[in-house]
């Protein structure tokens, strides 16, 4: 990662932090706290390397003990939500979202400490897992994602991943839906129509009627509608972030908070690279 993505996500972090004197133990005692910035680095390093608790306090001055509770802290400030809300906003303002195209797509992936939101994975032989489903604009930019157990079908979140993004004002902008085949039904058009989508395209295959016999030539291959690409590589960018692969926190607030985090990197990378293409 390059060191300017890590030091501008920090920067817009630091202005969110709850207000503390500087280098003061919450006990009051000699040791002086350890710095935000530090726990900072132990929190990404998790994130990114889906390392322990205890491999990211090696990697930091902070503990494993230490970490765990600047999280929650941060967390319970909302510091994450503010700075994806940031990202996002910055995003839309120096780039631009491009809404004429929007998809909408789930991913499931590995829980094995089970908690909050979780459940048995249909495609993982019932092992414990969790989905997130992600709303991305034309160039695979997340603008609203809503998580669930692996056993949540994506139909049912397809609803609540709409309204994700209405509650960011952006799904008023939005021209036409992009889905697969498992949205497919007269219940996700009907929904869709409740929150003024109405162009909603459904990836489908043509299937022909006539088994294949020996001997005959193969059918040519069905045409797949729709564009689904960019949320495909976006779940790809998701599933990038160890700790998203095989998460091992135990409630949604936990991995809301990774989510928000790893959006805000995605974001911030494309900013880095924006800003390098003159000099490049």
């Amino acid at each position: 990662m390059d060191p300017r993505v890590a030091d501008a996500v920090w920067k817009a972090i630091e202005g969110h932090l709850p207000a503390r004197p500087p280098d003061m133990h919450p006990l009051g005692c000699h040791r002086l706290r350890i710095s935000d910035r530090d726990c900072f680095e132990g929190i990404l390093a998790r994130l990114v390397t889906g390392c322990s608790w205890d491999v990211a306090a090696r990697l930091c001055r902070a503990s494993e003990t230490t970490l765990r509770a600047r999280r929650t802290e941060w967390l319970t400030a909302g510091v994450f939500d503010k700075l994806v809300e940031e990202a996002i906003a910055g995003y839309d303002k120096i780039i631009g979202l491009d809404l004429s195209e929007v998809a909408v797509d789930g991913s499931l992936h590995k829980a094995p400490c089970g908690g909050e939101g979780t459940g048995p994975n249909p495609t993982d032989r019932a092992k414990i897992g969790w989905k997130w489903s992600v709303a991305t604009d034309l160039l695979g930019i997340p603008i609203g994602w809503v998580i669930d157990g692996a056993n949540r079908h994506d139909s049912i979140l397809l609803e609540p991943t709409l309204q994700a993004v209405a509650a960011r004002g952006l799904l008023l902008d939005v021209e036409t839906l992009h889905l697969d085949r498992g949205y497919d039904s007269a219940l996700t058009t009907e929904r869709c129509h409740s929150l003024g989508v109405t162009d909603i395209v459904c990836a489908k295959k043509k299937r022909s009627a006539k088994k294949k016999h020996k001997g005959e030539a193969r059918p040519k291959k069905p045409l797949t509608l729709g564009l689904r690409w960019p949320v495909e590589r976006t779940n790809s960018w998701f599933s990038n972030f160890g700790q998203l692969r095989r998460n091992t926190d135990r409630f949604s607030t936990q991995r809301l908070g990774q989510i928000a985090l790893a959006v805000a990197l995605i974001l911030t990378v494309k900013l880095v690279k924006w800003a390098k293409r003159w000099t490049d």
